[in-house]
């Protein structure tokens, strides 16, 4: 009889063990299924570098607008109607910083934007320029711009200005020694900081799907310091004293300080916004005298300057180089880790000893 009432007694524990069991199961595929059947989280990010990572953190989680598209000029960007409208209704907003997107207080105000703001560039280890740097978008732009405008464009310019600026004069992206370079995506170290910033700020602004952000987050970084290691076993076949490289303006001194490169920006010879005469016969001068140099043009600059003097000087020319934006989604150097793939392509190819002639005759 007493064994029979233990029998009974353990009987309805283990039914009611059992039950709380499933009711916590229940209760946690509930929870997977709400993170599941959430609609994707709206993000705005500002250009296509940062935009490429977003997608790569957040997967399907996320709808990504981005604002300056791929091939497309930060600097020289005016704020549209289509932006204005997209940031409103944005969930998040991930930026670079660093002064990279001048025109953005304005958008933000116009739009009236009040969600996450995650800032990419927030912990990155920065550098300073050590000369004279002119990016030249000034109130040309905007002066153009608003000539441009019409209907809708005229009010959006309106309310922007109406938001806290007048024309674009605060936006001349003007570089002097001892500003801080705002490219600091050109180095993967600080890549990784970028992606670790948006991975949490993304699981702010949606907590259910955090642990989803934190895994994609940590593959994505493993990728990056993968490609990192092959980038510095690929360029050690290039002596340092021999990775020089001419550019267009200086957009690449996170690189060079990650990678022994040394670049030098042909807009960083003045402070007008094309180089002179003079100034293109300093650096004609200066590459001759080098015993190993490359010319590169970039994706978002005129080569022309840069193809007179690879002729001139007698140099290497390799191709465009990638600096502030992303090729075409199906291209390349489409995405993040794809530009880094095409860039120390372009430079390890040109600069490497078993290239012996100039490319432009």
């Amino acid at each position: 009889m007493i064994q029979r009432r233990i029998a009974n007694l353990l009987g309805r524990v283990s039914h009611a063990v059992l039950g709380i069991l499933a009711g916590a199961l229940l209760l946690a595929g509930a929870g997977l299924a709400k993170a599941g059947d959430l609609p994707p989280l709206n993000v705005v990010a500002t250009f296509s570098v940062v935009g490429d990572m977003v997608k790569e953190v957040g997967g399907s989680h996320v709808n990504v607008v981005t604002i300056v598209g791929p091939n497309a000029d930060t600097h020289s960007f005016e704020p549209t109607p289509q932006a204005v409208q997209a940031l409103g209704q944005a969930q998040v907003l991930v930026s670079n910083g660093l002064g990279f997107e001048t025109w953005l207080p304005r958008l933000i105000a116009a739009s009236g934007f009040s969600g996450v703001h995650i800032v990419a560039s927030e912990g990155a280890t920065l550098r300073a320029y050590s000369g004279a740097h002119a990016h030249t978008d000034a109130d040309a732009h905007a002066h153009d711009a608003h000539e441009r405008a019409d209907g809708d464009g005229e009010a959006v310019h309106a309310e922007i200005d109406h938001a806290g600026a007048h024309g674009t004069a605060d936006a001349a992206h003007q570089h002097r020694a001892g500003d801080i370079d705002p490219h600091a995506w050109q180095n993967l170290d600080n890549g990784m900081v970028y992606a670790r910033n948006i991975a949490d700020g993304l699981s702010k602004a949606d907590p259910a799907r955090a642990p989803r952000y934190q895994r994609r987050v940590k593959k994505y970084l493993a990728t990056m310091e993968k490609l990192d290691a092959e980038i510095r076993n690929a360029l050690s076949v290039i002596p340092v004293e021999h990775r020089k490289a001419v550019v267009a303006h200086d957009a690449f001194g996170y690189f060079g300080d990650a990678y022994e490169v040394t670049f030098i920006p042909l807009a960083a010879l003045g402070d007008a916004a094309e180089p002179s005469a003079q100034d293109i016969a300093r650096v004609i001068d200066r590459v001759r005298a080098l015993d190993r140099v490359g010319v590169f043009p970039e994706t978002i600059s005129n080569p022309r300057l840069l193809e007179q003097l690879a002729r001139e000087a007698d140099v290497l020319v390799g191709g465009p180089l990638y600096s502030d934006a992303l090729a075409a989604s199906d291209d390349p150097a489409g995405s993040y880790l794809g530009m880094f793939h095409w860039n120390a392509g372009q430079l390890i190819s040109t600069l490497r000893p078993d290239n012996p002639s100039p490319a432009v005759q």
